[in-house]
């Protein structure tokens, strides 16, 4: 048994893996979810917004990230959506706005058909610089943004109108994968006016440390990893009776496979382990 084991081809265990990744997800397993408290003071956060409130909303992260940010980046629009806000999408990173046009596509389009571009949302796209765009548009949008993402001059945008600066909006939110993303939001943004508007992110599982000595002084609330995306989908599910739309379940659905992953994981460490002792034995035999 100990040399049939310890000799076992490596791609068995690959084969495994991809087995328990992919069963849940094949079958739609989802399991309950505790709501940690800063899930759910995110969460107020945005219910708190009024008809009419501006939130700008910065999808900081690529495709490489997508599996981990886009559940949770399709939570904040519908959400923002559903209160009445108006949503001013940016990115830091130069694939940000074909991501905002998806999730303008996958959400605001099929389930929000009154909302029109221009006067309830609007892509501003990207624009290089990393922290130093942040440095600029806390004080002065329009010097850096002249047009939208889609070419129409800043000053023809109706939504517009009134906006200046970061400091005029209700409600900044960063989906972050890493830098630039939500630390530097809060360092340049934030920590530099505290008065002037609110801020919570949501961000990647390795991300999340650095960000938690932020809570509550710099944002109340923050939405970590996939975890945390399926944590806001049920307070949504809850709330707004999205059960039965699996597009507002994909943070449910991919914790199945994660935690079948983490257990096989940790039962290969295990097993892993007993080998080696049985070795040790052996070679002293």
């Amino acid at each position: 048994m100990y040399q049939a084991l310890n000799n076992l081809d490596r791609r068995w265990i690959f084969l495994v893996m991809a087995i328990v990744v992919a069963v849940p997800i094949i079958t739609q397993w989802s399991f309950p979810e505790k709501v940690s408290k800063q899930t759910r003071d995110a969460y107020a956060e945005v219910e708190r917004l009024q008809p009419g409130d501006r939130v700008l909303l910065a999808l900081d992260f690529d495709p490489a990230s997508a599996g981990e940010l886009s559940p949770m980046a399709t939570s904040f629009v519908y959400h923002c959506a559903t209160r009445g806000a108006k949503i001013y999408f940016m990115s830091l990173w130069p694939v940000g706005p074909q991501l905002i046009e998806e999730s303008i596509a996958k959400v605001l389009k099929p389930d929000f058909p009154d909302m029109r571009y221009g006067h309830d949302y609007v892509n501003l796209g990207y624009k290089s610089g990393y922290e130093g765009v942040i440095k600029v548009i806390i004080t002065d949008l329009k010097k850096l943004y002249t047009t939208d993402h889609r070419g129409s001059g800043i000053n023809s945008i109706p939504m517009m109108a009134g906006v200046e600066s970061v400091q005029d909006m209700d409600l900044v939110i960063s989906v972050s994968a890493g830098y630039a993303g939500a630390k530097e939001w809060v360092m340049y943004a934030k920590t530099a006016y505290p008065d002037k508007f609110n801020f919570i992110a949501g961000c990647t599982g390795v991300q999340a440390p650095p960000l938690l000595p932020y809570i509550p002084n710099q944002m109340p609330g923050l939405v970590a990893a996939i975890k945390g995306a399926a944590e806001y989908e049920k307070l949504m599910a809850e709330q707004y009776g999205l059960e039965d739309q699996p597009k507002y379940k994909e943070g449910l659905r991919r914790m199945g496979s994660q935690m079948f992953a983490h257990i096989l994981m940790v039962m290969l460490i295990l097993l892993g382990n007993v080998l080696f002792f049985m070795g040790r034995k052996e070679a002293r035999r």
